[in-house]
This record gives structure tokens, sequence and C-alpha cells, in this order.
């Protein structure tokens, strides 16, 4: 898929034929992307440094984009089905693939991998139609499911009833396995956070040392203890409760919530570091169960 799903976004939204009011304000806002990445590639910083530097890019491309350009300027559709079109948390999406950055993550090395929006891995199975079709090519059953944001790599397979993988017999196909994945959401509700809990848990049963997590801007629910669930955990990015549904659609109390709330860096931070842990650590290896004195 693609690394810049915002951008994609921004594209699609102009050329979608409900949006022509805004089409004025949405070429604004490719400048104002522009501008954007273009102060993110001229960083020079390394590490911690770098992402509190690109944090605050961050709060202030999302403060002139969804507060100046979308609730001031945006028409009633636009504002309306923001979260439709996906202008706003595909931001986030975009952001953190430019966390995966040797500049940031130690020992990323020669390593060949996918990272961003991914179509990723659930599951796969076989269902043969009954027994005098075991000798057939087999039908293998793929599940994927949308991630915002993966580190993984995509695997190929072949299957077929014959060591000859003859090309009658054979399924082929090919899929993305997810690693570490993260669900990005503006505002986490009940609901949400039970759809991610059950991601989590279809994701670890294709790969039990993977990772899952969730990163929020706005709650709009109880915390959980996620150590109940197969979520590793939830960023709470601004510290911050969702508004009240009458203030959500009036401009100037948005804008307070931004700024009174901005992202903040060091929550960012602490998921690269559970990246960085991940990436460190030995995720299976039977050999050292010896000296370690445990199987894991």
């Amino acid at each position: 898929m693609s690394a810049t799903p915002h951008l994609d976004k921004l594209n699609a939204a102009l050329s979608n034929p409900k949006c022509a009011q805004d089409v004025s304000l949405l070429n604004e806002a490719k400048a104002l992307y522009d501008q954007w990445i273009a102060d993110l590639d001229a960083l020079r910083s390394r590490g911690k440094a770098r992402v509190m530097e690109m944090v605050k890019l961050l709060n202030e491309y999302k403060d002139a984009f969804e507060v100046e350009l979308v609730m001031k300027g945006g028409s009633n559709f636009l504002r309306r089905q923001k979260g439709q079109l996906k202008l706003d948390n595909s931001i986030l999406e975009e952001f953190l693939i430019r966390l995966v950055h040797p500049d940031i993550v130690q020992g990323l090395g020669d390593t060949r991998f996918l990272t961003g929006p991914q179509n990723a891995f659930m599951s796969l199975s076989f269902r043969p139609r009954g027994f005098s079709n075991l000798d057939q090519r087999p039908e293998v059953v793929l599940k994927t499911k949308d991630q915002d944001f993966v580190i993984g790599t995509e695997i190929h397979y072949r299957f077929s009833p014959s060591p000859e993988f003859r090309a009658g017999d054979t399924a082929a196909g090919s899929f993305v396995l997810a690693v570490l994945a993260a669900e990005c959401k503006i505002n986490l509700d009940k609901t949400m956070f039970q759809e991610a809990a059950g991601t989590a848990a279809r994701l670890k049963m294709g790969c039990p040392a993977s990772k899952y997590f969730v990163l929020v801007e706005y709650l709009d629910m109880q915390p959980e203890d996620c150590r109940l669930t197969d979520i590793d955990n939830v960023f709470l990015l601004r510290h911050a409760k969702r508004l009240p549904f009458e203030k959500r659609s009036i401009p100037e109390e948005v804008e307070r919530r931004h700024k009174e709330f901005p992202i903040d860096a060091e929550v960012v931070w602490r998921f690269v570091q559970e990246i960085q842990a991940f990436i460190n650590v030995a995720w299976y290896d039977p050999d050292e169960a010896l000296r370690r004195g445990s199987f894991i």
C-alpha cells in the first residue's frame, strides 16, 4: 500500500464530486501538506530529539488543517464527513511511517520490511469440498484485515497435494504478515475498543510473537485494563476526553481542545520505545531455553 496515505486521501477528496465546493480549500490543504513534509524531511536530529521535533510539526499541521481549514473554512459536508473521508486520522497514519527511521529506531539494518497501512494476515485455513477432493488443488481460505500501521513483511506460499507442485493442482498466493500493528483513532469508544481487542486476538493467533497497539487522540469511554485483552497498550496521545456532542461542531471549541491538549511527544516516544524494544528482543529462540531456564 501507499507510503503517503494522507496525501492519497486528500487527492481522493479532490476527485470526489461531493467535495466540489471545497476544491479550493483542499488545494490549500495540499500546499500545507507539502510544507509539512518538507519540514519533516529537513530535520537533522536523531533519536528522541527528532521525535520531539516531529511531534511539534505534527501538532502545527493538524491545527492548521483540522481547525483552520476544515472546521473554520470547510463546507458542512466536509466537516461532517471528514472521518469517513479519513482526512484526519490518515495524518497520524502517515506520521507513524516516518517514525520507523534509522535516525530514530536502531537495528533496522538491511532487513527488508513493510510499514504503513497494510491489508494484513489474520488466518489461513483449508476447505476441502469432500473426501474425493483431497488429492485435488487445495482450497485455501485466507482472511486479512486492513491495519492502519504495521511493521511486517510479505509472505508467499504454495500448497499442493503432489510433491511436484503441478500447476493444475497448486494453490499459490501471498499475504502481509504484521509482526507489529497499530490502530489509529481520533476517538475511541467502548465498541471500537472491543473491536480492537478482537483484531488483536486474531492477529496473535496467526503470529503469537506479534504486538498490537491502539493510538487515540480523544477518549470516549472509561479506560480499561488492556491486560485482560490481547491489546498490548492504548496510547492516549492528547490526555483528553472527547468533546461533548453539543460542542463538536463549534470551531472555537475544537480549537480550544487542540490548544489545551496537544499531542504529547512523550507519549509518542513511549510508542517508539515499544517498537525499539520489540526489534531488539529475540521473539523465539528455543536454543536459549536451557540457559534461560524457561521456554520463553
